[in-house]
């Protein structure tokens, strides 16, 4: 019996594994066993790293050497070599010909949890060793059930390194898993579970959801709010004299700094809360007043063997700076971090400190700093001129991204959506790269457009597919590639496919 529990619209959800997908995991297990030259191909995000932590742990932890990892976009897939043993594909690969070099010797395992191309009995109609676990192909929703780190983690417990599983959450919570409850779910909470049963993983039940709930002071976390604009919207100052109002005290009187959201008691969390959500409300059309609790109020998550007030503590800090790697060409960063740190966990469980792990992490953190401090000046920079230019339409909002790099268009656009106007998507767009002038499309929006039922992956793709491209990816951020030639064409598309779906029309 699967034990089966029922989210709150009705969606049913699985916290164990169905006996099929067992089997397949079963299979994995034994095909990576008897397999020698491996490669890795994952995806360039906080998933794809997450996954490709994993597996290359699995590898080192069953004495395998001769193994090699690449994280790439997803374009690099459409004629990707298979010229190893074991070609293993996480978090990407089941949307994607990535069998099409494939010979009747090779061995393909894919890990991903996207719409698939081809189906469960796909394996049973090609003349090599073909494998694909999609947890689709078992009625369980890979938007927030489980992720491409969580497939591969569940890969690892069927090897027994439970050790792995914080790693199988930051992916989660990169991957927005949580977005639509505000806490994990499905197989994730299986997940979950076996982290906190391994001591790794704190879970802050009915918590104040803000980013940077540990790095930042409570008022700096408070001005970034950006699904709905308040009037502490990129204002630091009113998101000050809104604690002191409150009589939420704004300094911590034992670190003498400014307040975390970490810091909070129950009684100021809920005080914060409920302002939050009066504010949000009256802003807000009344239809939607139902979901703004969603919007400030969920479950966080806290790794246990990282130092307070630090964004190694939080699991959507840490997933920031994971992805802050991958966006600047630097994911060997982030892999050496997860790396580090699965041992260090290892060696704090037996109640040791290694001076040398500890030495090399903060060499590695070093570097992780470097690139951040890059990051966010690239951020800063073009935040300034694209919220200077964007372009409303009916349902749509858009800027031109011309010299961002497409890697950060993404995150760009994400932030600017606090200087337009919330009840539409904003969509950014960039060149591929000097070599390729294709467009990357990337579209942002506010989450309550997706409690509203809008899956702005879905439409993304049926857009760019109609017009000679590809897309896809959340509810709430996703993606495309098109022609440069289409650019127009594509903007007018989306507008139509968004006529009478949108909060403005409320």
């Amino acid at each position: 019996m699967l034990n089966i529990i029922k989210w709150k619209n009705g969606v049913k959800m699985t916290k164990q594994i169905p006996p099929e997908m067992k089997e397949r995991y079963e299979q994995a297990k034994e095909l990576i066993e008897n397999s020698e030259n491996i490669k890795i191909y994952s995806h360039t995000d906080c998933d794809g790293i997450s996954s490709g932590a994993i597996l290359t742990s699995i590898l080192k932890k069953i004495g395998k050497t001769d193994f090699d990892i690449e994280i790439v976009n997803l374009d690099v897939l459409e004629d990707v070599p298979i010229d190893h043993e074991l070609t293993i594909f996480s978090d990407l690969g089941s949307g994607q010909p990535v069998d099409k070099n494939a010979s009747k010797d090779s061995k393909i395992l894919i890990l991903d949890h996207h719409p698939p191309l081809r189906d469960i009995d796909y394996c049973d109609s090609v003349d090599y060793e073909y494998l694909e676990i999609n947890p689709i192909f078992y009625g369980i929703d890979g938007s927030q059930e489980i992720c491409g780190g969580g497939l591969c983690y569940l890969l690892a417990k069927e090897f027994g390194f439970a050790d792995l599983s914080w790693i199988g959450i930051l992916a989660a919570i990169g991957d927005i898993q949580n977005g639509k409850t505000g806490k994990l779910e499905g197989l994730n909470r299986t997940i979950l579970k076996d982290a906190k049963e391994e001591g790794l993983v704190n879970v802050v039940e009915n918590d104040l959801s803000l980013y940077g709930r540990q790095s930042r002071p409570l008022f700096v976390a408070l001005s970034y709010f950006s699904d709905v604009k308040l009037d502490i919207t990129n204002d630091q100052n009113r998101a000050l004299d809104l604690l002191k109002r409150l009589g939420i005290n704004t300094r911590n009187p034992v670190t003498d700094t400014s307040i975390r959201a970490c810091d909070l008691n129950q009684k100021d969390k809920f005080k914060l809360i409920k302002e939050l959500i009066g504010m949000i409300t009256r802003v807000i059309p009344s239809n939607y007043a139902i979901h703004a609790p969603k919007l400030v109020m969920g479950e966080s998550y806290e790794f246990v063997n990282e130092e307070k007030y630090t964004f190694l503590r939080d699991a959507s800090e840490f997933s920031t700076a994971m992805n802050a790697c991958v966006r600047n060409d630097r994911a060997e960063v982030a892999l050496k971090l997860l790396e580090l740190t699965i041992i260090r966990n290892e060696i704090l469980n037996d109640d040791n400190v290694s001076i040398d792990i500890e030495s090399d992490r903060a060499l590695v953190l070093d570097e992780l700093d470097e690139i951040s401090r890059a990051h966010r000046y690239c951020l800063r920079v073009n935040i300034e001129k694209a919220g200077s230019s964007i372009v409303q339409k009916d349902n749509i909002q858009y800027f031109d991204g011309e010299g961002i790099r497409s890697n950060v268009v993404g995150t760009i656009a994400g932030m600017a959506l606090s200087q337009g106007d919330w009840r539409k998507p904003i969509i950014a767009f960039t060149q591929v790269s000097d070599e390729n002038d294709d467009l990357k499309i990337s579209l942002r929006c506010s989450k309550l457009l997706a409690y509203d039922g809008v899956h702005f992956g879905s439409i993304i793709r049926e857009v760019a597919q109609s017009l000679g491209g590809n897309g896809g990816g959340h509810d709430v951020a996703c993606g495309a590639y098109i022609p440069k030639e289409k650019r127009d064409e594509f903007l007018s598309l989306m507008n139509e496919k968004l006529e009478g779906r949108l909060a403005i029309d409320n």
